[in-house]
This record gives C-alpha cells, structure tokens and sequence, in this order.
C-alpha cells in the first residue's frame, strides 16, 4: 500500500505517556477513508514504523487522529512530534468493529486504559447516529484519575441524557468522588437488555479476559461481543508472522475478532 505524507496539524499531550497526533492529508490526495476499529502504519522519520489504531471519527475524511502510547524508540519518535512535521502513514488496515450489524441493538462499550482510544471511533459513529441504536453505554476503567484518557469526552459524554457513562479507577488520588475498582465490577449492565445488546470491548488483555466472561455470564450472546486484540501488530500484513496468535495473524485477521473466533486464544500469555 503507498505511503502517504501527512502533516501534523495538532498534538494533544492526553497523558505523560500519551499523544494524540491530528494528521492531514495533502490536499490533492484523495480523503482518507477508514472503518471504526482500522489502523495505520505510522513511520516515523529514520526510526522506523508501527501500526497504531485509529482514534477519531470515521466522519471526518481529512482529519487523521492516532492516540499513541510511548514504548518503544518508534512510538516514542512519534509522540515526539511537532505540529507541522510531516510523517507518512499507510493504510487502512484490519478489520472493523461491526457498527452496522449492531444497529438496533443495544450497545456496551467496554474499554480499559488506553484500550478507549481504539474503541472511539465506534463510539463517535454510534452517538452520530444516535436514533439508530437502542441504549448504549460506556463502561471504562483506568489505573488512576490521572490515567483517564480523553477526559474532556467522558465528561462531554455524560452531559449526555442518551449514552451512560461510568468510570472507575484502580486506585484513587485525593480529589477523586468517582467509582473505585475494576471495569469489570460496571459490568451490571441494569439499564440494558443482555439478550438484545452487542458489546464491543478494548483494553489489556487480562481485562478483556475477565470483561467477556461477565458480559457472557450477563446474558450478552458470545457472537455478539468483540474484542480488539491488536497484539505486537508488526508489518500490517501477515507476512512478518510477528502478530501470529495460534491459527490467525492478529493484523491481517483483526485486530478485531468476534469473541466466539479467539474465546481460547486470549488466554495466551505469550506468541
């Protein structure tokens, strides 16, 4: 797939360790199109590249918007950018969180820590669409208040009367009036209907493990909740087998699966 140059036209420090980069295509380039729960292979100049989901609204062809976490000298040259340099990005890749199929259900989005980041953009297409869809609601959980990412969308969120919100955190700080434990102690699930609803669910994999097994035991179908796994995602094709997770290669194949696809795969601790 070629490469396409952008320019990066807002940085957003959401946490000490994460950066919202807002690219912009070059003007004679076609708009860039993407599904919610895709990603890009971002290259970042002489360091190399990464595939990083996709984390703004599908609507909106000439804004690019990827959440990064910095771990590695790749991700950390790209959170290092400046509004106005200029990076190549290739893509869209994987598949996509199933929006249309989930229209008139019932809607749970479940997400831990940087895990929302993926999931926004399924959860901006819902709300954009809003009398398309029954009762939707946001569970997220996060280590700490200060690791809450896009905190301005929670609480724009809530202000909300037609989504539910609610957030906890592992441990609290001094200040903090919210829920404390973990996301999956949310997974109540009181103000909808289990039978009708479709969950879609991102974060560590040990919460994802522990989040489907209470939205099962709830009574949420197992076809109709899916997981982003996005696990050592390398190449972006399957050829480099880095991502290999039993029988599927998590980029070429996900990142995201129906629960029933890779129920005995997340398990897995190591590739």
């Amino acid at each position: 797939m070629r490469p396409v140059v952008c320019r990066v036209v807002s940085v957003a420090r959401e946490l000490k360790d994460v950066t919202t980069l807002v690219l912009e295509p070059p003007a004679d380039e076609a708009p860039f199109t993407f599904l919610p729960g895709q990603f890009n292979m971002l290259w970042a100049p002489g360091v190399g590249e990464s595939a990083i989901s996709i984390s703004g609204s599908a609507d909106e062809p000439r804004r690019i918007v990827h959440t990064i976490r910095s771990i590695g000298p790749v991700t950390q040259a790209l959170c290092g950018l400046n509004r106005g340099d200029e990076l190549a990005i290739r893509g869209p890749f994987g598949t996509a969180w199933p929006v249309a199929e989930a229209e008139g259900h019932d809607v749970v989005f479940v997400a831990g820590g940087i895990g929302l980041a993926p999931l926004r953009p399924a959860l901006l297409h819902v709300l954009a669409r809003r009398n398309r869809y029954g009762r939707v609601a946001l569970l997220y959980g996060a280590r700490s208040p200060a690791d809450l990412l896009f905190q301005k969308d929670l609480e724009s969120w809530r202000g909300r009367f037609d989504v539910t919100v609610e957030v906890t955190v592992d441990r609290a700080e001094a200040g903090w009036h919210g829920r404390v434990g973990f996301v999956t102690n949310l997974v109540d699930l009181p103000q909808l209907s289990p039978s009708e609803s479709v969950a879609f669910v991102c974060g560590p994999e040990l919460m994802m493990r522990f989040s489907c097994r209470e939205l099962a035991r709830r009574g949420i179908p197992t076809d109709r909740i899916h997981v982003s796994l996005e696990r050592n995602m390398k190449c972006g094709c399957g050829l480099c087998g880095h991502c290999q997770l039993g029988p599927v290669f998590v980029c070429k194949d996900g990142p995201v699966f129906p629960l029933r696809e890779v129920a005995s795969l997340v398990t897995v601790r190591e590739l």
